[in-house]
């Protein structure tokens, strides 16, 4: 986008704001007796509540509205293909799976990636890797011989999943926009974390950890790697001395606690977006933005459907960008 150009858009995306949910439209949510009334609520908000599929179909309408959005705005959305990295590797792990099993699974495949999950799925039915982009290639190669000849699927979803955290770790390196950065950061410390966690109540191995952890800046992987391996007091330990330290906290109470001061984290750290008029930093932001409204959207959903506790659903619940 040309600098002349931002001006326009970030206007278009500030009026867009406004009809985001804020607390109090949270609070609304929450305080609703039954999943219907919640409907109601986003009805008036402009929310699509008469797609087909039910509360995903809805969700999976309204991420579509927003890509629609910058499209409209920004004409080239591949700045901020990134955010959807995580799919298009999921996409290849689900085909992997897929054809090394020989089984055929429905509504395996996320819809919103940068590559067509069709494309994927013939270039591992082809064995042909060369047709995907190329930061997927080594990894769906490796993936799909490892799970063909040794049957292991945690292996075949490491070499994955760590392929997915340096391809979007790599675009937030190269990436001038400051949320990107932001964003890719924060994905792989929140992801290797996570990792360490799990590892150390499964009691995995440290050559286990080398293969699965993601370098970033803000975590020395090699020492989480050795804390995990001692077990989750070691890992608060190390944490401590990082820039995660008031993490420690909520990863002491459960990975859902962690897994949300992590979200709201980002959403305090993309937040001055709203006052910068002169890049296209707000777009990246509002697409952050909308993703975590859709996040808490499903959550206060699933928890009317499920008739969870008012408590537990709004112990899950994330702050929102405005």
């Amino acid at each position: 986008m040309a600098d002349n150009e931002y001006t326009y858009a970030v206007a278009r995306i500030r009026s867009k704001e406004l009809t985001l949910l804020n607390s109090q439209a949270v609070e609304q949510l929450l305080a609703c007796k039954t999943y219907e009334e919640c409907l109601h609520i986003l009805a008036d908000r402009g929310w699509d509540t008469g797609t087909s599929g039910g509360a995903e179909g809805m969700l999976a309408a309204e991420r579509d509205k927003t890509w629609s959005l910058i499209a409209e705005l920004a004409g080239d959305t591949s700045e901020f293909n990134v955010f959807l990295y995580t799919n298009d590797f999921h996409n290849l792990k689900a085909a992997i799976k897929q054809v090394c099993m020989q089984t055929e699974v429905p509504h395996i495949f996320f819809s919103h990636g940068t590559v067509a999950p069709n494309t994927i799925l013939k270039a591992v039915q082809e064995h042909d890797f060369s047709r995907l982009p190329k930061r997927m290639q080594a990894a769906g190669q490796e993936a799909f011989d490892t799970l063909l000849h040794t049957h292991d699927g945690q292996r075949c979803d490491v070499i994955i999943d760590r392929a997915a955290l340096e391809s979007v770790y790599a675009a937030g390196k190269e990436s001038e926009n400051e949320v990107i950065r932001e964003y890719a950061e924060l994905t792989v410390a929140e992801a290797d974390i996570r990792i360490a966690v799990r590892a150390a109540r499964t009691g995995k191995k440290l050559e286990f950890l080398e293969r699965a952890l993601a370098p970033c800046h803000t975590l020395d992987v090699k020492r989480l790697a050795h804390a995990a391996v001692s077990g989750i007091n070691s890992i608060c330990d190390y944490l401590t001395a990082t820039s995660y330290d008031s993490a420690v906290p909520a990863l002491k109470e459960s990975l859902s606690a962690f897994e949300r001061w992590c979200d709201n984290l980002l959403i305090r750290r993309i937040r001055p977006q709203k006052y910068n008029p002169f890049t296209v930093a707000p777009l990246a932001a509002y697409l952050l933005a909308r993703e975590n409204e859709i996040k808490i959207v499903r959550i206060i959903l699933s928890g009317k459907l499920n008739q969870l506790s008012d408590a537990s659903v709004r112990e899950r619940v994330r702050e929102t960008y405005v």
